[in-house]
């Protein structure tokens, strides 16, 4: 077999979300679907990604790998193979789903398990005279004006390894600790606050929560102390309001040099396994 590695970005409006689902329209369907048909294959191939974003939550950076037996590495032919095959694949894709590129994966290479920091970004307009119409589909229009610097004095005692079961939707067997590497809110280019965030991995709309906890901080309605007060009780709380998936973007994933990869897998596994 041969894996290959797949950057990609889409547009989440229309999908429901990441992860196949029987009648219902997701990325891991299309992406598989079309390389079926690149590959002339009679069944659809597992595709894996590195985070499984949620019904409407888009990509910019993400990363799977397909392990796949139609593709000549030999020589100088992977370079003719694969090239095809990119080609190919672009034509079957919806508009919505781009491939960024397709290669060989290094030894020991797992887009999930190999991944280092995944990193965010979320999308606010708190000033209506600001609004793009144009962009509703990636920022979210917010009613009232922001703080930034209480939302970052509030974020900073969220930053290293905390249990965030207070703002995740736990899966059964999965870990609700998480080592959260950035989060800090900027005003970009556009007058958008712009929340950016980075993690070893997230639980199920995490970072959404993250944006719930912090909103209130930045209007005003809660001390600055309030999110790390709701994190320290590690319980779910229902004060905390999980925002629309629109404004969110899969910005990067990263991974470590060729000969640390199956290492990395090693480390992960672990953690996810406690």
């Amino acid at each position: 077999m041969t894996r290959l590695r797949l950057d990609l970005a889409y547009d989440g409006t229309d999908f429901s979300g990441w992860a196949r689902q029987p009648g219902l329209r997701t990325v891991q369907g299309v992406v598989e679907d079309a390389l079926a048909r690149a590959l002339r294959l009679t069944e659809a191939p597992q595709v894996t990604c590195a985070g499984r974003t949620d019904a409407g939550v888009h990509a910019r950076g993400q990363v799977a790998h397909v392990d796949v037996d139609a593709v000549d590495v030999d020589g100088h032919e992977d370079v003719v193979e694969l090239t095809a095959l990119a080609r190919s694949m672009r034509g079957l894709l919806p508009e919505d789903v781009a491939l960024r590129r397709i290669d060989v994966a290094p030894e020991g290479f797992d887009a999930r398990f190999s991944a280092l920091p995944r990193r965010y970004r979320y999308l606010v307009c708190d000033d209506s005279r600001a609004w793009d119409p144009l962009r509703r589909r990636e920022v979210l229009l917010h009613p009232r004006a922001l703080d930034l610097d209480a939302m970052n004095t509030a974020a900073r005692p969220l930053l290293g390894e905390h249990d965030f079961a207070a703002v995740c939707r736990p899966r059964e067997g999965g870990t609700t600790i998480r080592t959260l590497l950035t989060l800090e809110w900027a005003r970009g280019e556009s007058g958008f606050a712009e929340m950016h965030v980075s993690a070893d991995a997230f639980c199920h709309s995490m970072v959404r929560a993250l944006v719930g906890l912090l909103l209130p901080v930045g209007e005003g309605r809660r001390p600055q102390e309030w999110p790390a007060e709701v994190v320290a009780r590690g319980v779910r709380d229902s004060s905390v309001q999980v925002m629309p998936a629109h404004g969110l973007v899969l910005e990067e994933v990263r991974y470590p040099e060729d000969e640390g990869l199956a290492a990395r897998q090693v480390v992960t596994r672990s953690l996810r396994g406690s």
